[in-house]
């Protein structure tokens, strides 16, 4: 299920270059398949989404992408369908798409499969995909203008008399916790993630919490993104001994779509950083500047605190 209707995407025009320098386009790949929402939405800030012909199901940034054929799920994908659509290169994303990934190879098809899992780890990979399809030039503009939006979220954040002790829910039951570029993000944004050990840890099998231990780190505020399913907060609030917890003893309870911050790509260092900086602002009682604000939807109980 999704929470939120859609706004305008976060950063829809692509990169243009004054003085295009690049190689020309047929000395590389032009018919991708893209396994994963990041990769995709990499390509159109690129400008390069002309070389996109097919995506993962649950791609829906851009708008625009949504037209294109859709081609797999995120741990299983159409081969026969991939494969009828001749491309030059498949992107696929870490060990969950191995299989996917092995299947295509034996089918004699190239497959590229990134592994970010970090802030840094993002970056790199929109300047690798850069390079790959020819773009490097661009590649390196994005990428600037990615680091330069955190880096006004930092100065931001700056400004806060205390950093709110944060849970990031992935997942209700078992609850998980820890994703690494999330918990970057949070601290970016504001916050102090309250199991900041288990970043280290890239499986979520090794990232499970019992909900007793979290009522030892008491957060401030607790943030839900169960992996497209809508939070329900009145769940986390039942858990046992969770009523005694801040976050829940002053409803600090929101939402993040998934596609904002579960994404390791562009939408994370976005809108999903703006997201979460503007809870974390609300915690403080600060405003946050227009220019820094959400540009999609926003929970709707964080809405109704403002007013």
């Amino acid at each position: 299920m999704q929470p939120f209707e859609r706004d305008q995407p976060v950063m829809s025009d692509a990169i243009e270059l004054a003085e295009p320098k690049e190689p020309k386009s047929r000395e590389f790949p032009c018919r991708i398949v893209c396994l994963t929402e990041e990769t995709t939405e990499t390509l159109y800030l690129l400008g390069e989404e002309h070389r996109i012909v097919g995506v993962s199901g649950y791609t829906v940034r851009p708008p625009a992408a949504r037209a294109k054929p859709k081609v797999s799920a995120f741990i299983s994908a159409k081969t026969d369908k991939i494969l009828a659509l001749n491309p030059d290169l498949v992107l696929a994303f870490s060990d969950l798409q191995a299989d996917i990934a092995r299947d295509l190879i034996r089918h004699g098809l190239t497959v590229f499969t990134f592994n970010q899992r970090s802030v840094t780890a993002i970056l790199q990979m929109v300047q690798t995909l850069a390079r790959i399809v020819g773009a490097s030039e661009k590649g390196k503009v994005l990428v600037e203008r990615l680091q330069s939006g955190l880096q006004a979220i930092r100065v931001s954040a700056a400004r806060f008399p205390h950093r709110p002790r944060v849970l990031f829910e992935e997942w209700k039951d078992p609850l998980i916790s820890g994703i690494r570029w999330v918990e970057e993000l949070i601290e970016i944004a504001g916050g102090d993630p309250v199991f900041p050990e288990l970043r280290a840890h890239a499986l979520a099998k090794d990232r499970i919490l019992r909900p007793a231990q979290v009522i030892e780190r008491d957060p401030e505020v607790i943030i839900g993104s169960w992996c497209g399913v809508k939070v329900n907060k009145n769940y986390i609030r039942s858990r046992e001994g969770w009523s005694q917890i801040s976050a829940v003893r002053n409803d600090h309870l929101y939402e993040i779509k998934s596609t904002y911050i579960l994404q390791p790509g562009p939408a994370a260092l976005t809108e999903g950083v703006r997201q979460l900086h503007s809870i974390l602002a609300r915690v403080v009682n600060l405003e946050v500047d227009s220019c820094l604000a959400p540009e999609e939807r926003i929970d709707p109980d964080l809405i109704v605190q403002k007013r």
